[in-house]
């Protein structure tokens, strides 16, 4: 039985969903159309009965992404009935300033690497702190409290603004500059990619996973025609890879067969 903590320090047990949270209260999901955020969507619409969607244009080289968000939002409503009644209005944030502003190999045609200061290339500095500011101002003013978010410091590149500490600091900036009680969760923060594929199918099903193997898109090349038993995309770049591995783990029990 796997552990792990969201941003709040809530503890949360992988096998056994804990639903002793406030289903009453609202949550405002980032959601990228991803594997990830598409498992944290689903965690949040087990708990609460307002959820929300909020996506963010930046000027991504996997633009592709925005194309499969209503596309996963769609099949979901579809697939998991008791969700469709919670999971209401979706939101599109234009952050095309930020790709502006960066030159990094998610907003240029520049080679996946890894730079000289120790982080890849696909590390778009301040990203995730900017998404945060945003879906706090959104969360402002439709009145939710919880925020649900992607992040990892098991399965991650070493950015950052992935890790918990960021995340718990600007949580308590956040509060302290917008005088509010946001609580900040990050459902796959110690759990590596195998686990979130596990997650995924406690969480919806079979039919969860089909939606996420489909619909949802994590490569970073955007590259949508090459479909593979874990879903779509080039294969080769690390996004791809993490997804691949964690598949290939969480599968090797035979459940390849029967979902993909």
């Amino acid at each position: 039985m796997h552990a792990y903590r969201t941003t709040s320090g809530e503890r949360i047990l992988l096998r056994g969903v804990r639903r002793d949270m406030a289903v009453s209260e609202k949550a405002l999901v980032l959601f990228s159309g991803g594997q990830d955020s598409t498992t944290c969507l689903a965690w949040a619409l087990e708990r609460y009965d307002e959820v929300e969607t909020l996506g963010f244009e930046y000027g991504q080289r996997h633009a592709i992404e925005m194309k499969c968000r209503p596309n996963v939002l769609r099949a979901i409503r579809d697939k998991v009935p008791r969700w469709g009644e919670r999971l209401g209005e979706d939101h599109l944030v234009d952050l095309s300033v930020l790709g502006e502003v960066s030159d990094t190999a998610l907003t240029r045609d520049v080679e996946i690497a890894m730079g000289e200061n120790g982080l890849p290339t696909t590390f778009v500095p301040g990203r995730n702190l900017v998404f945060l500011t945003f879906a706090g101002i959104v969360a402002y003013r439709r009145g939710f409290k919880h925020l649900v978010a992607g992040m990892c410091e098991t399965d991650y590149s070493g950015y950052p603004d992935c890790r918990e500490a960021t995340l718990k600091a600007f949580q308590a900036a956040m509060n302290l500059g917008m005088g509010t009680h946001f609580v900040l969760h990050t459902p796959l923060m110690w759990i590596d990619k195998a686990d979130s594929w596990a997650l995924a199918e406690q969480l919806g099903g079979r039919d969860l996973v089909r939606v996420i193997i489909e619909e949802t898109h994590t490569c970073y090349l955007g590259e949508r025609l090459k479909r593979h038993s874990w879903g779509y995309g080039c294969g080769t770049c690390p996004a791809c890879e993490l997804r691949f591995k964690g598949w290939k783990s969480y599968s090797k029990s035979g459940q390849e067969t029967a979902v993909g």
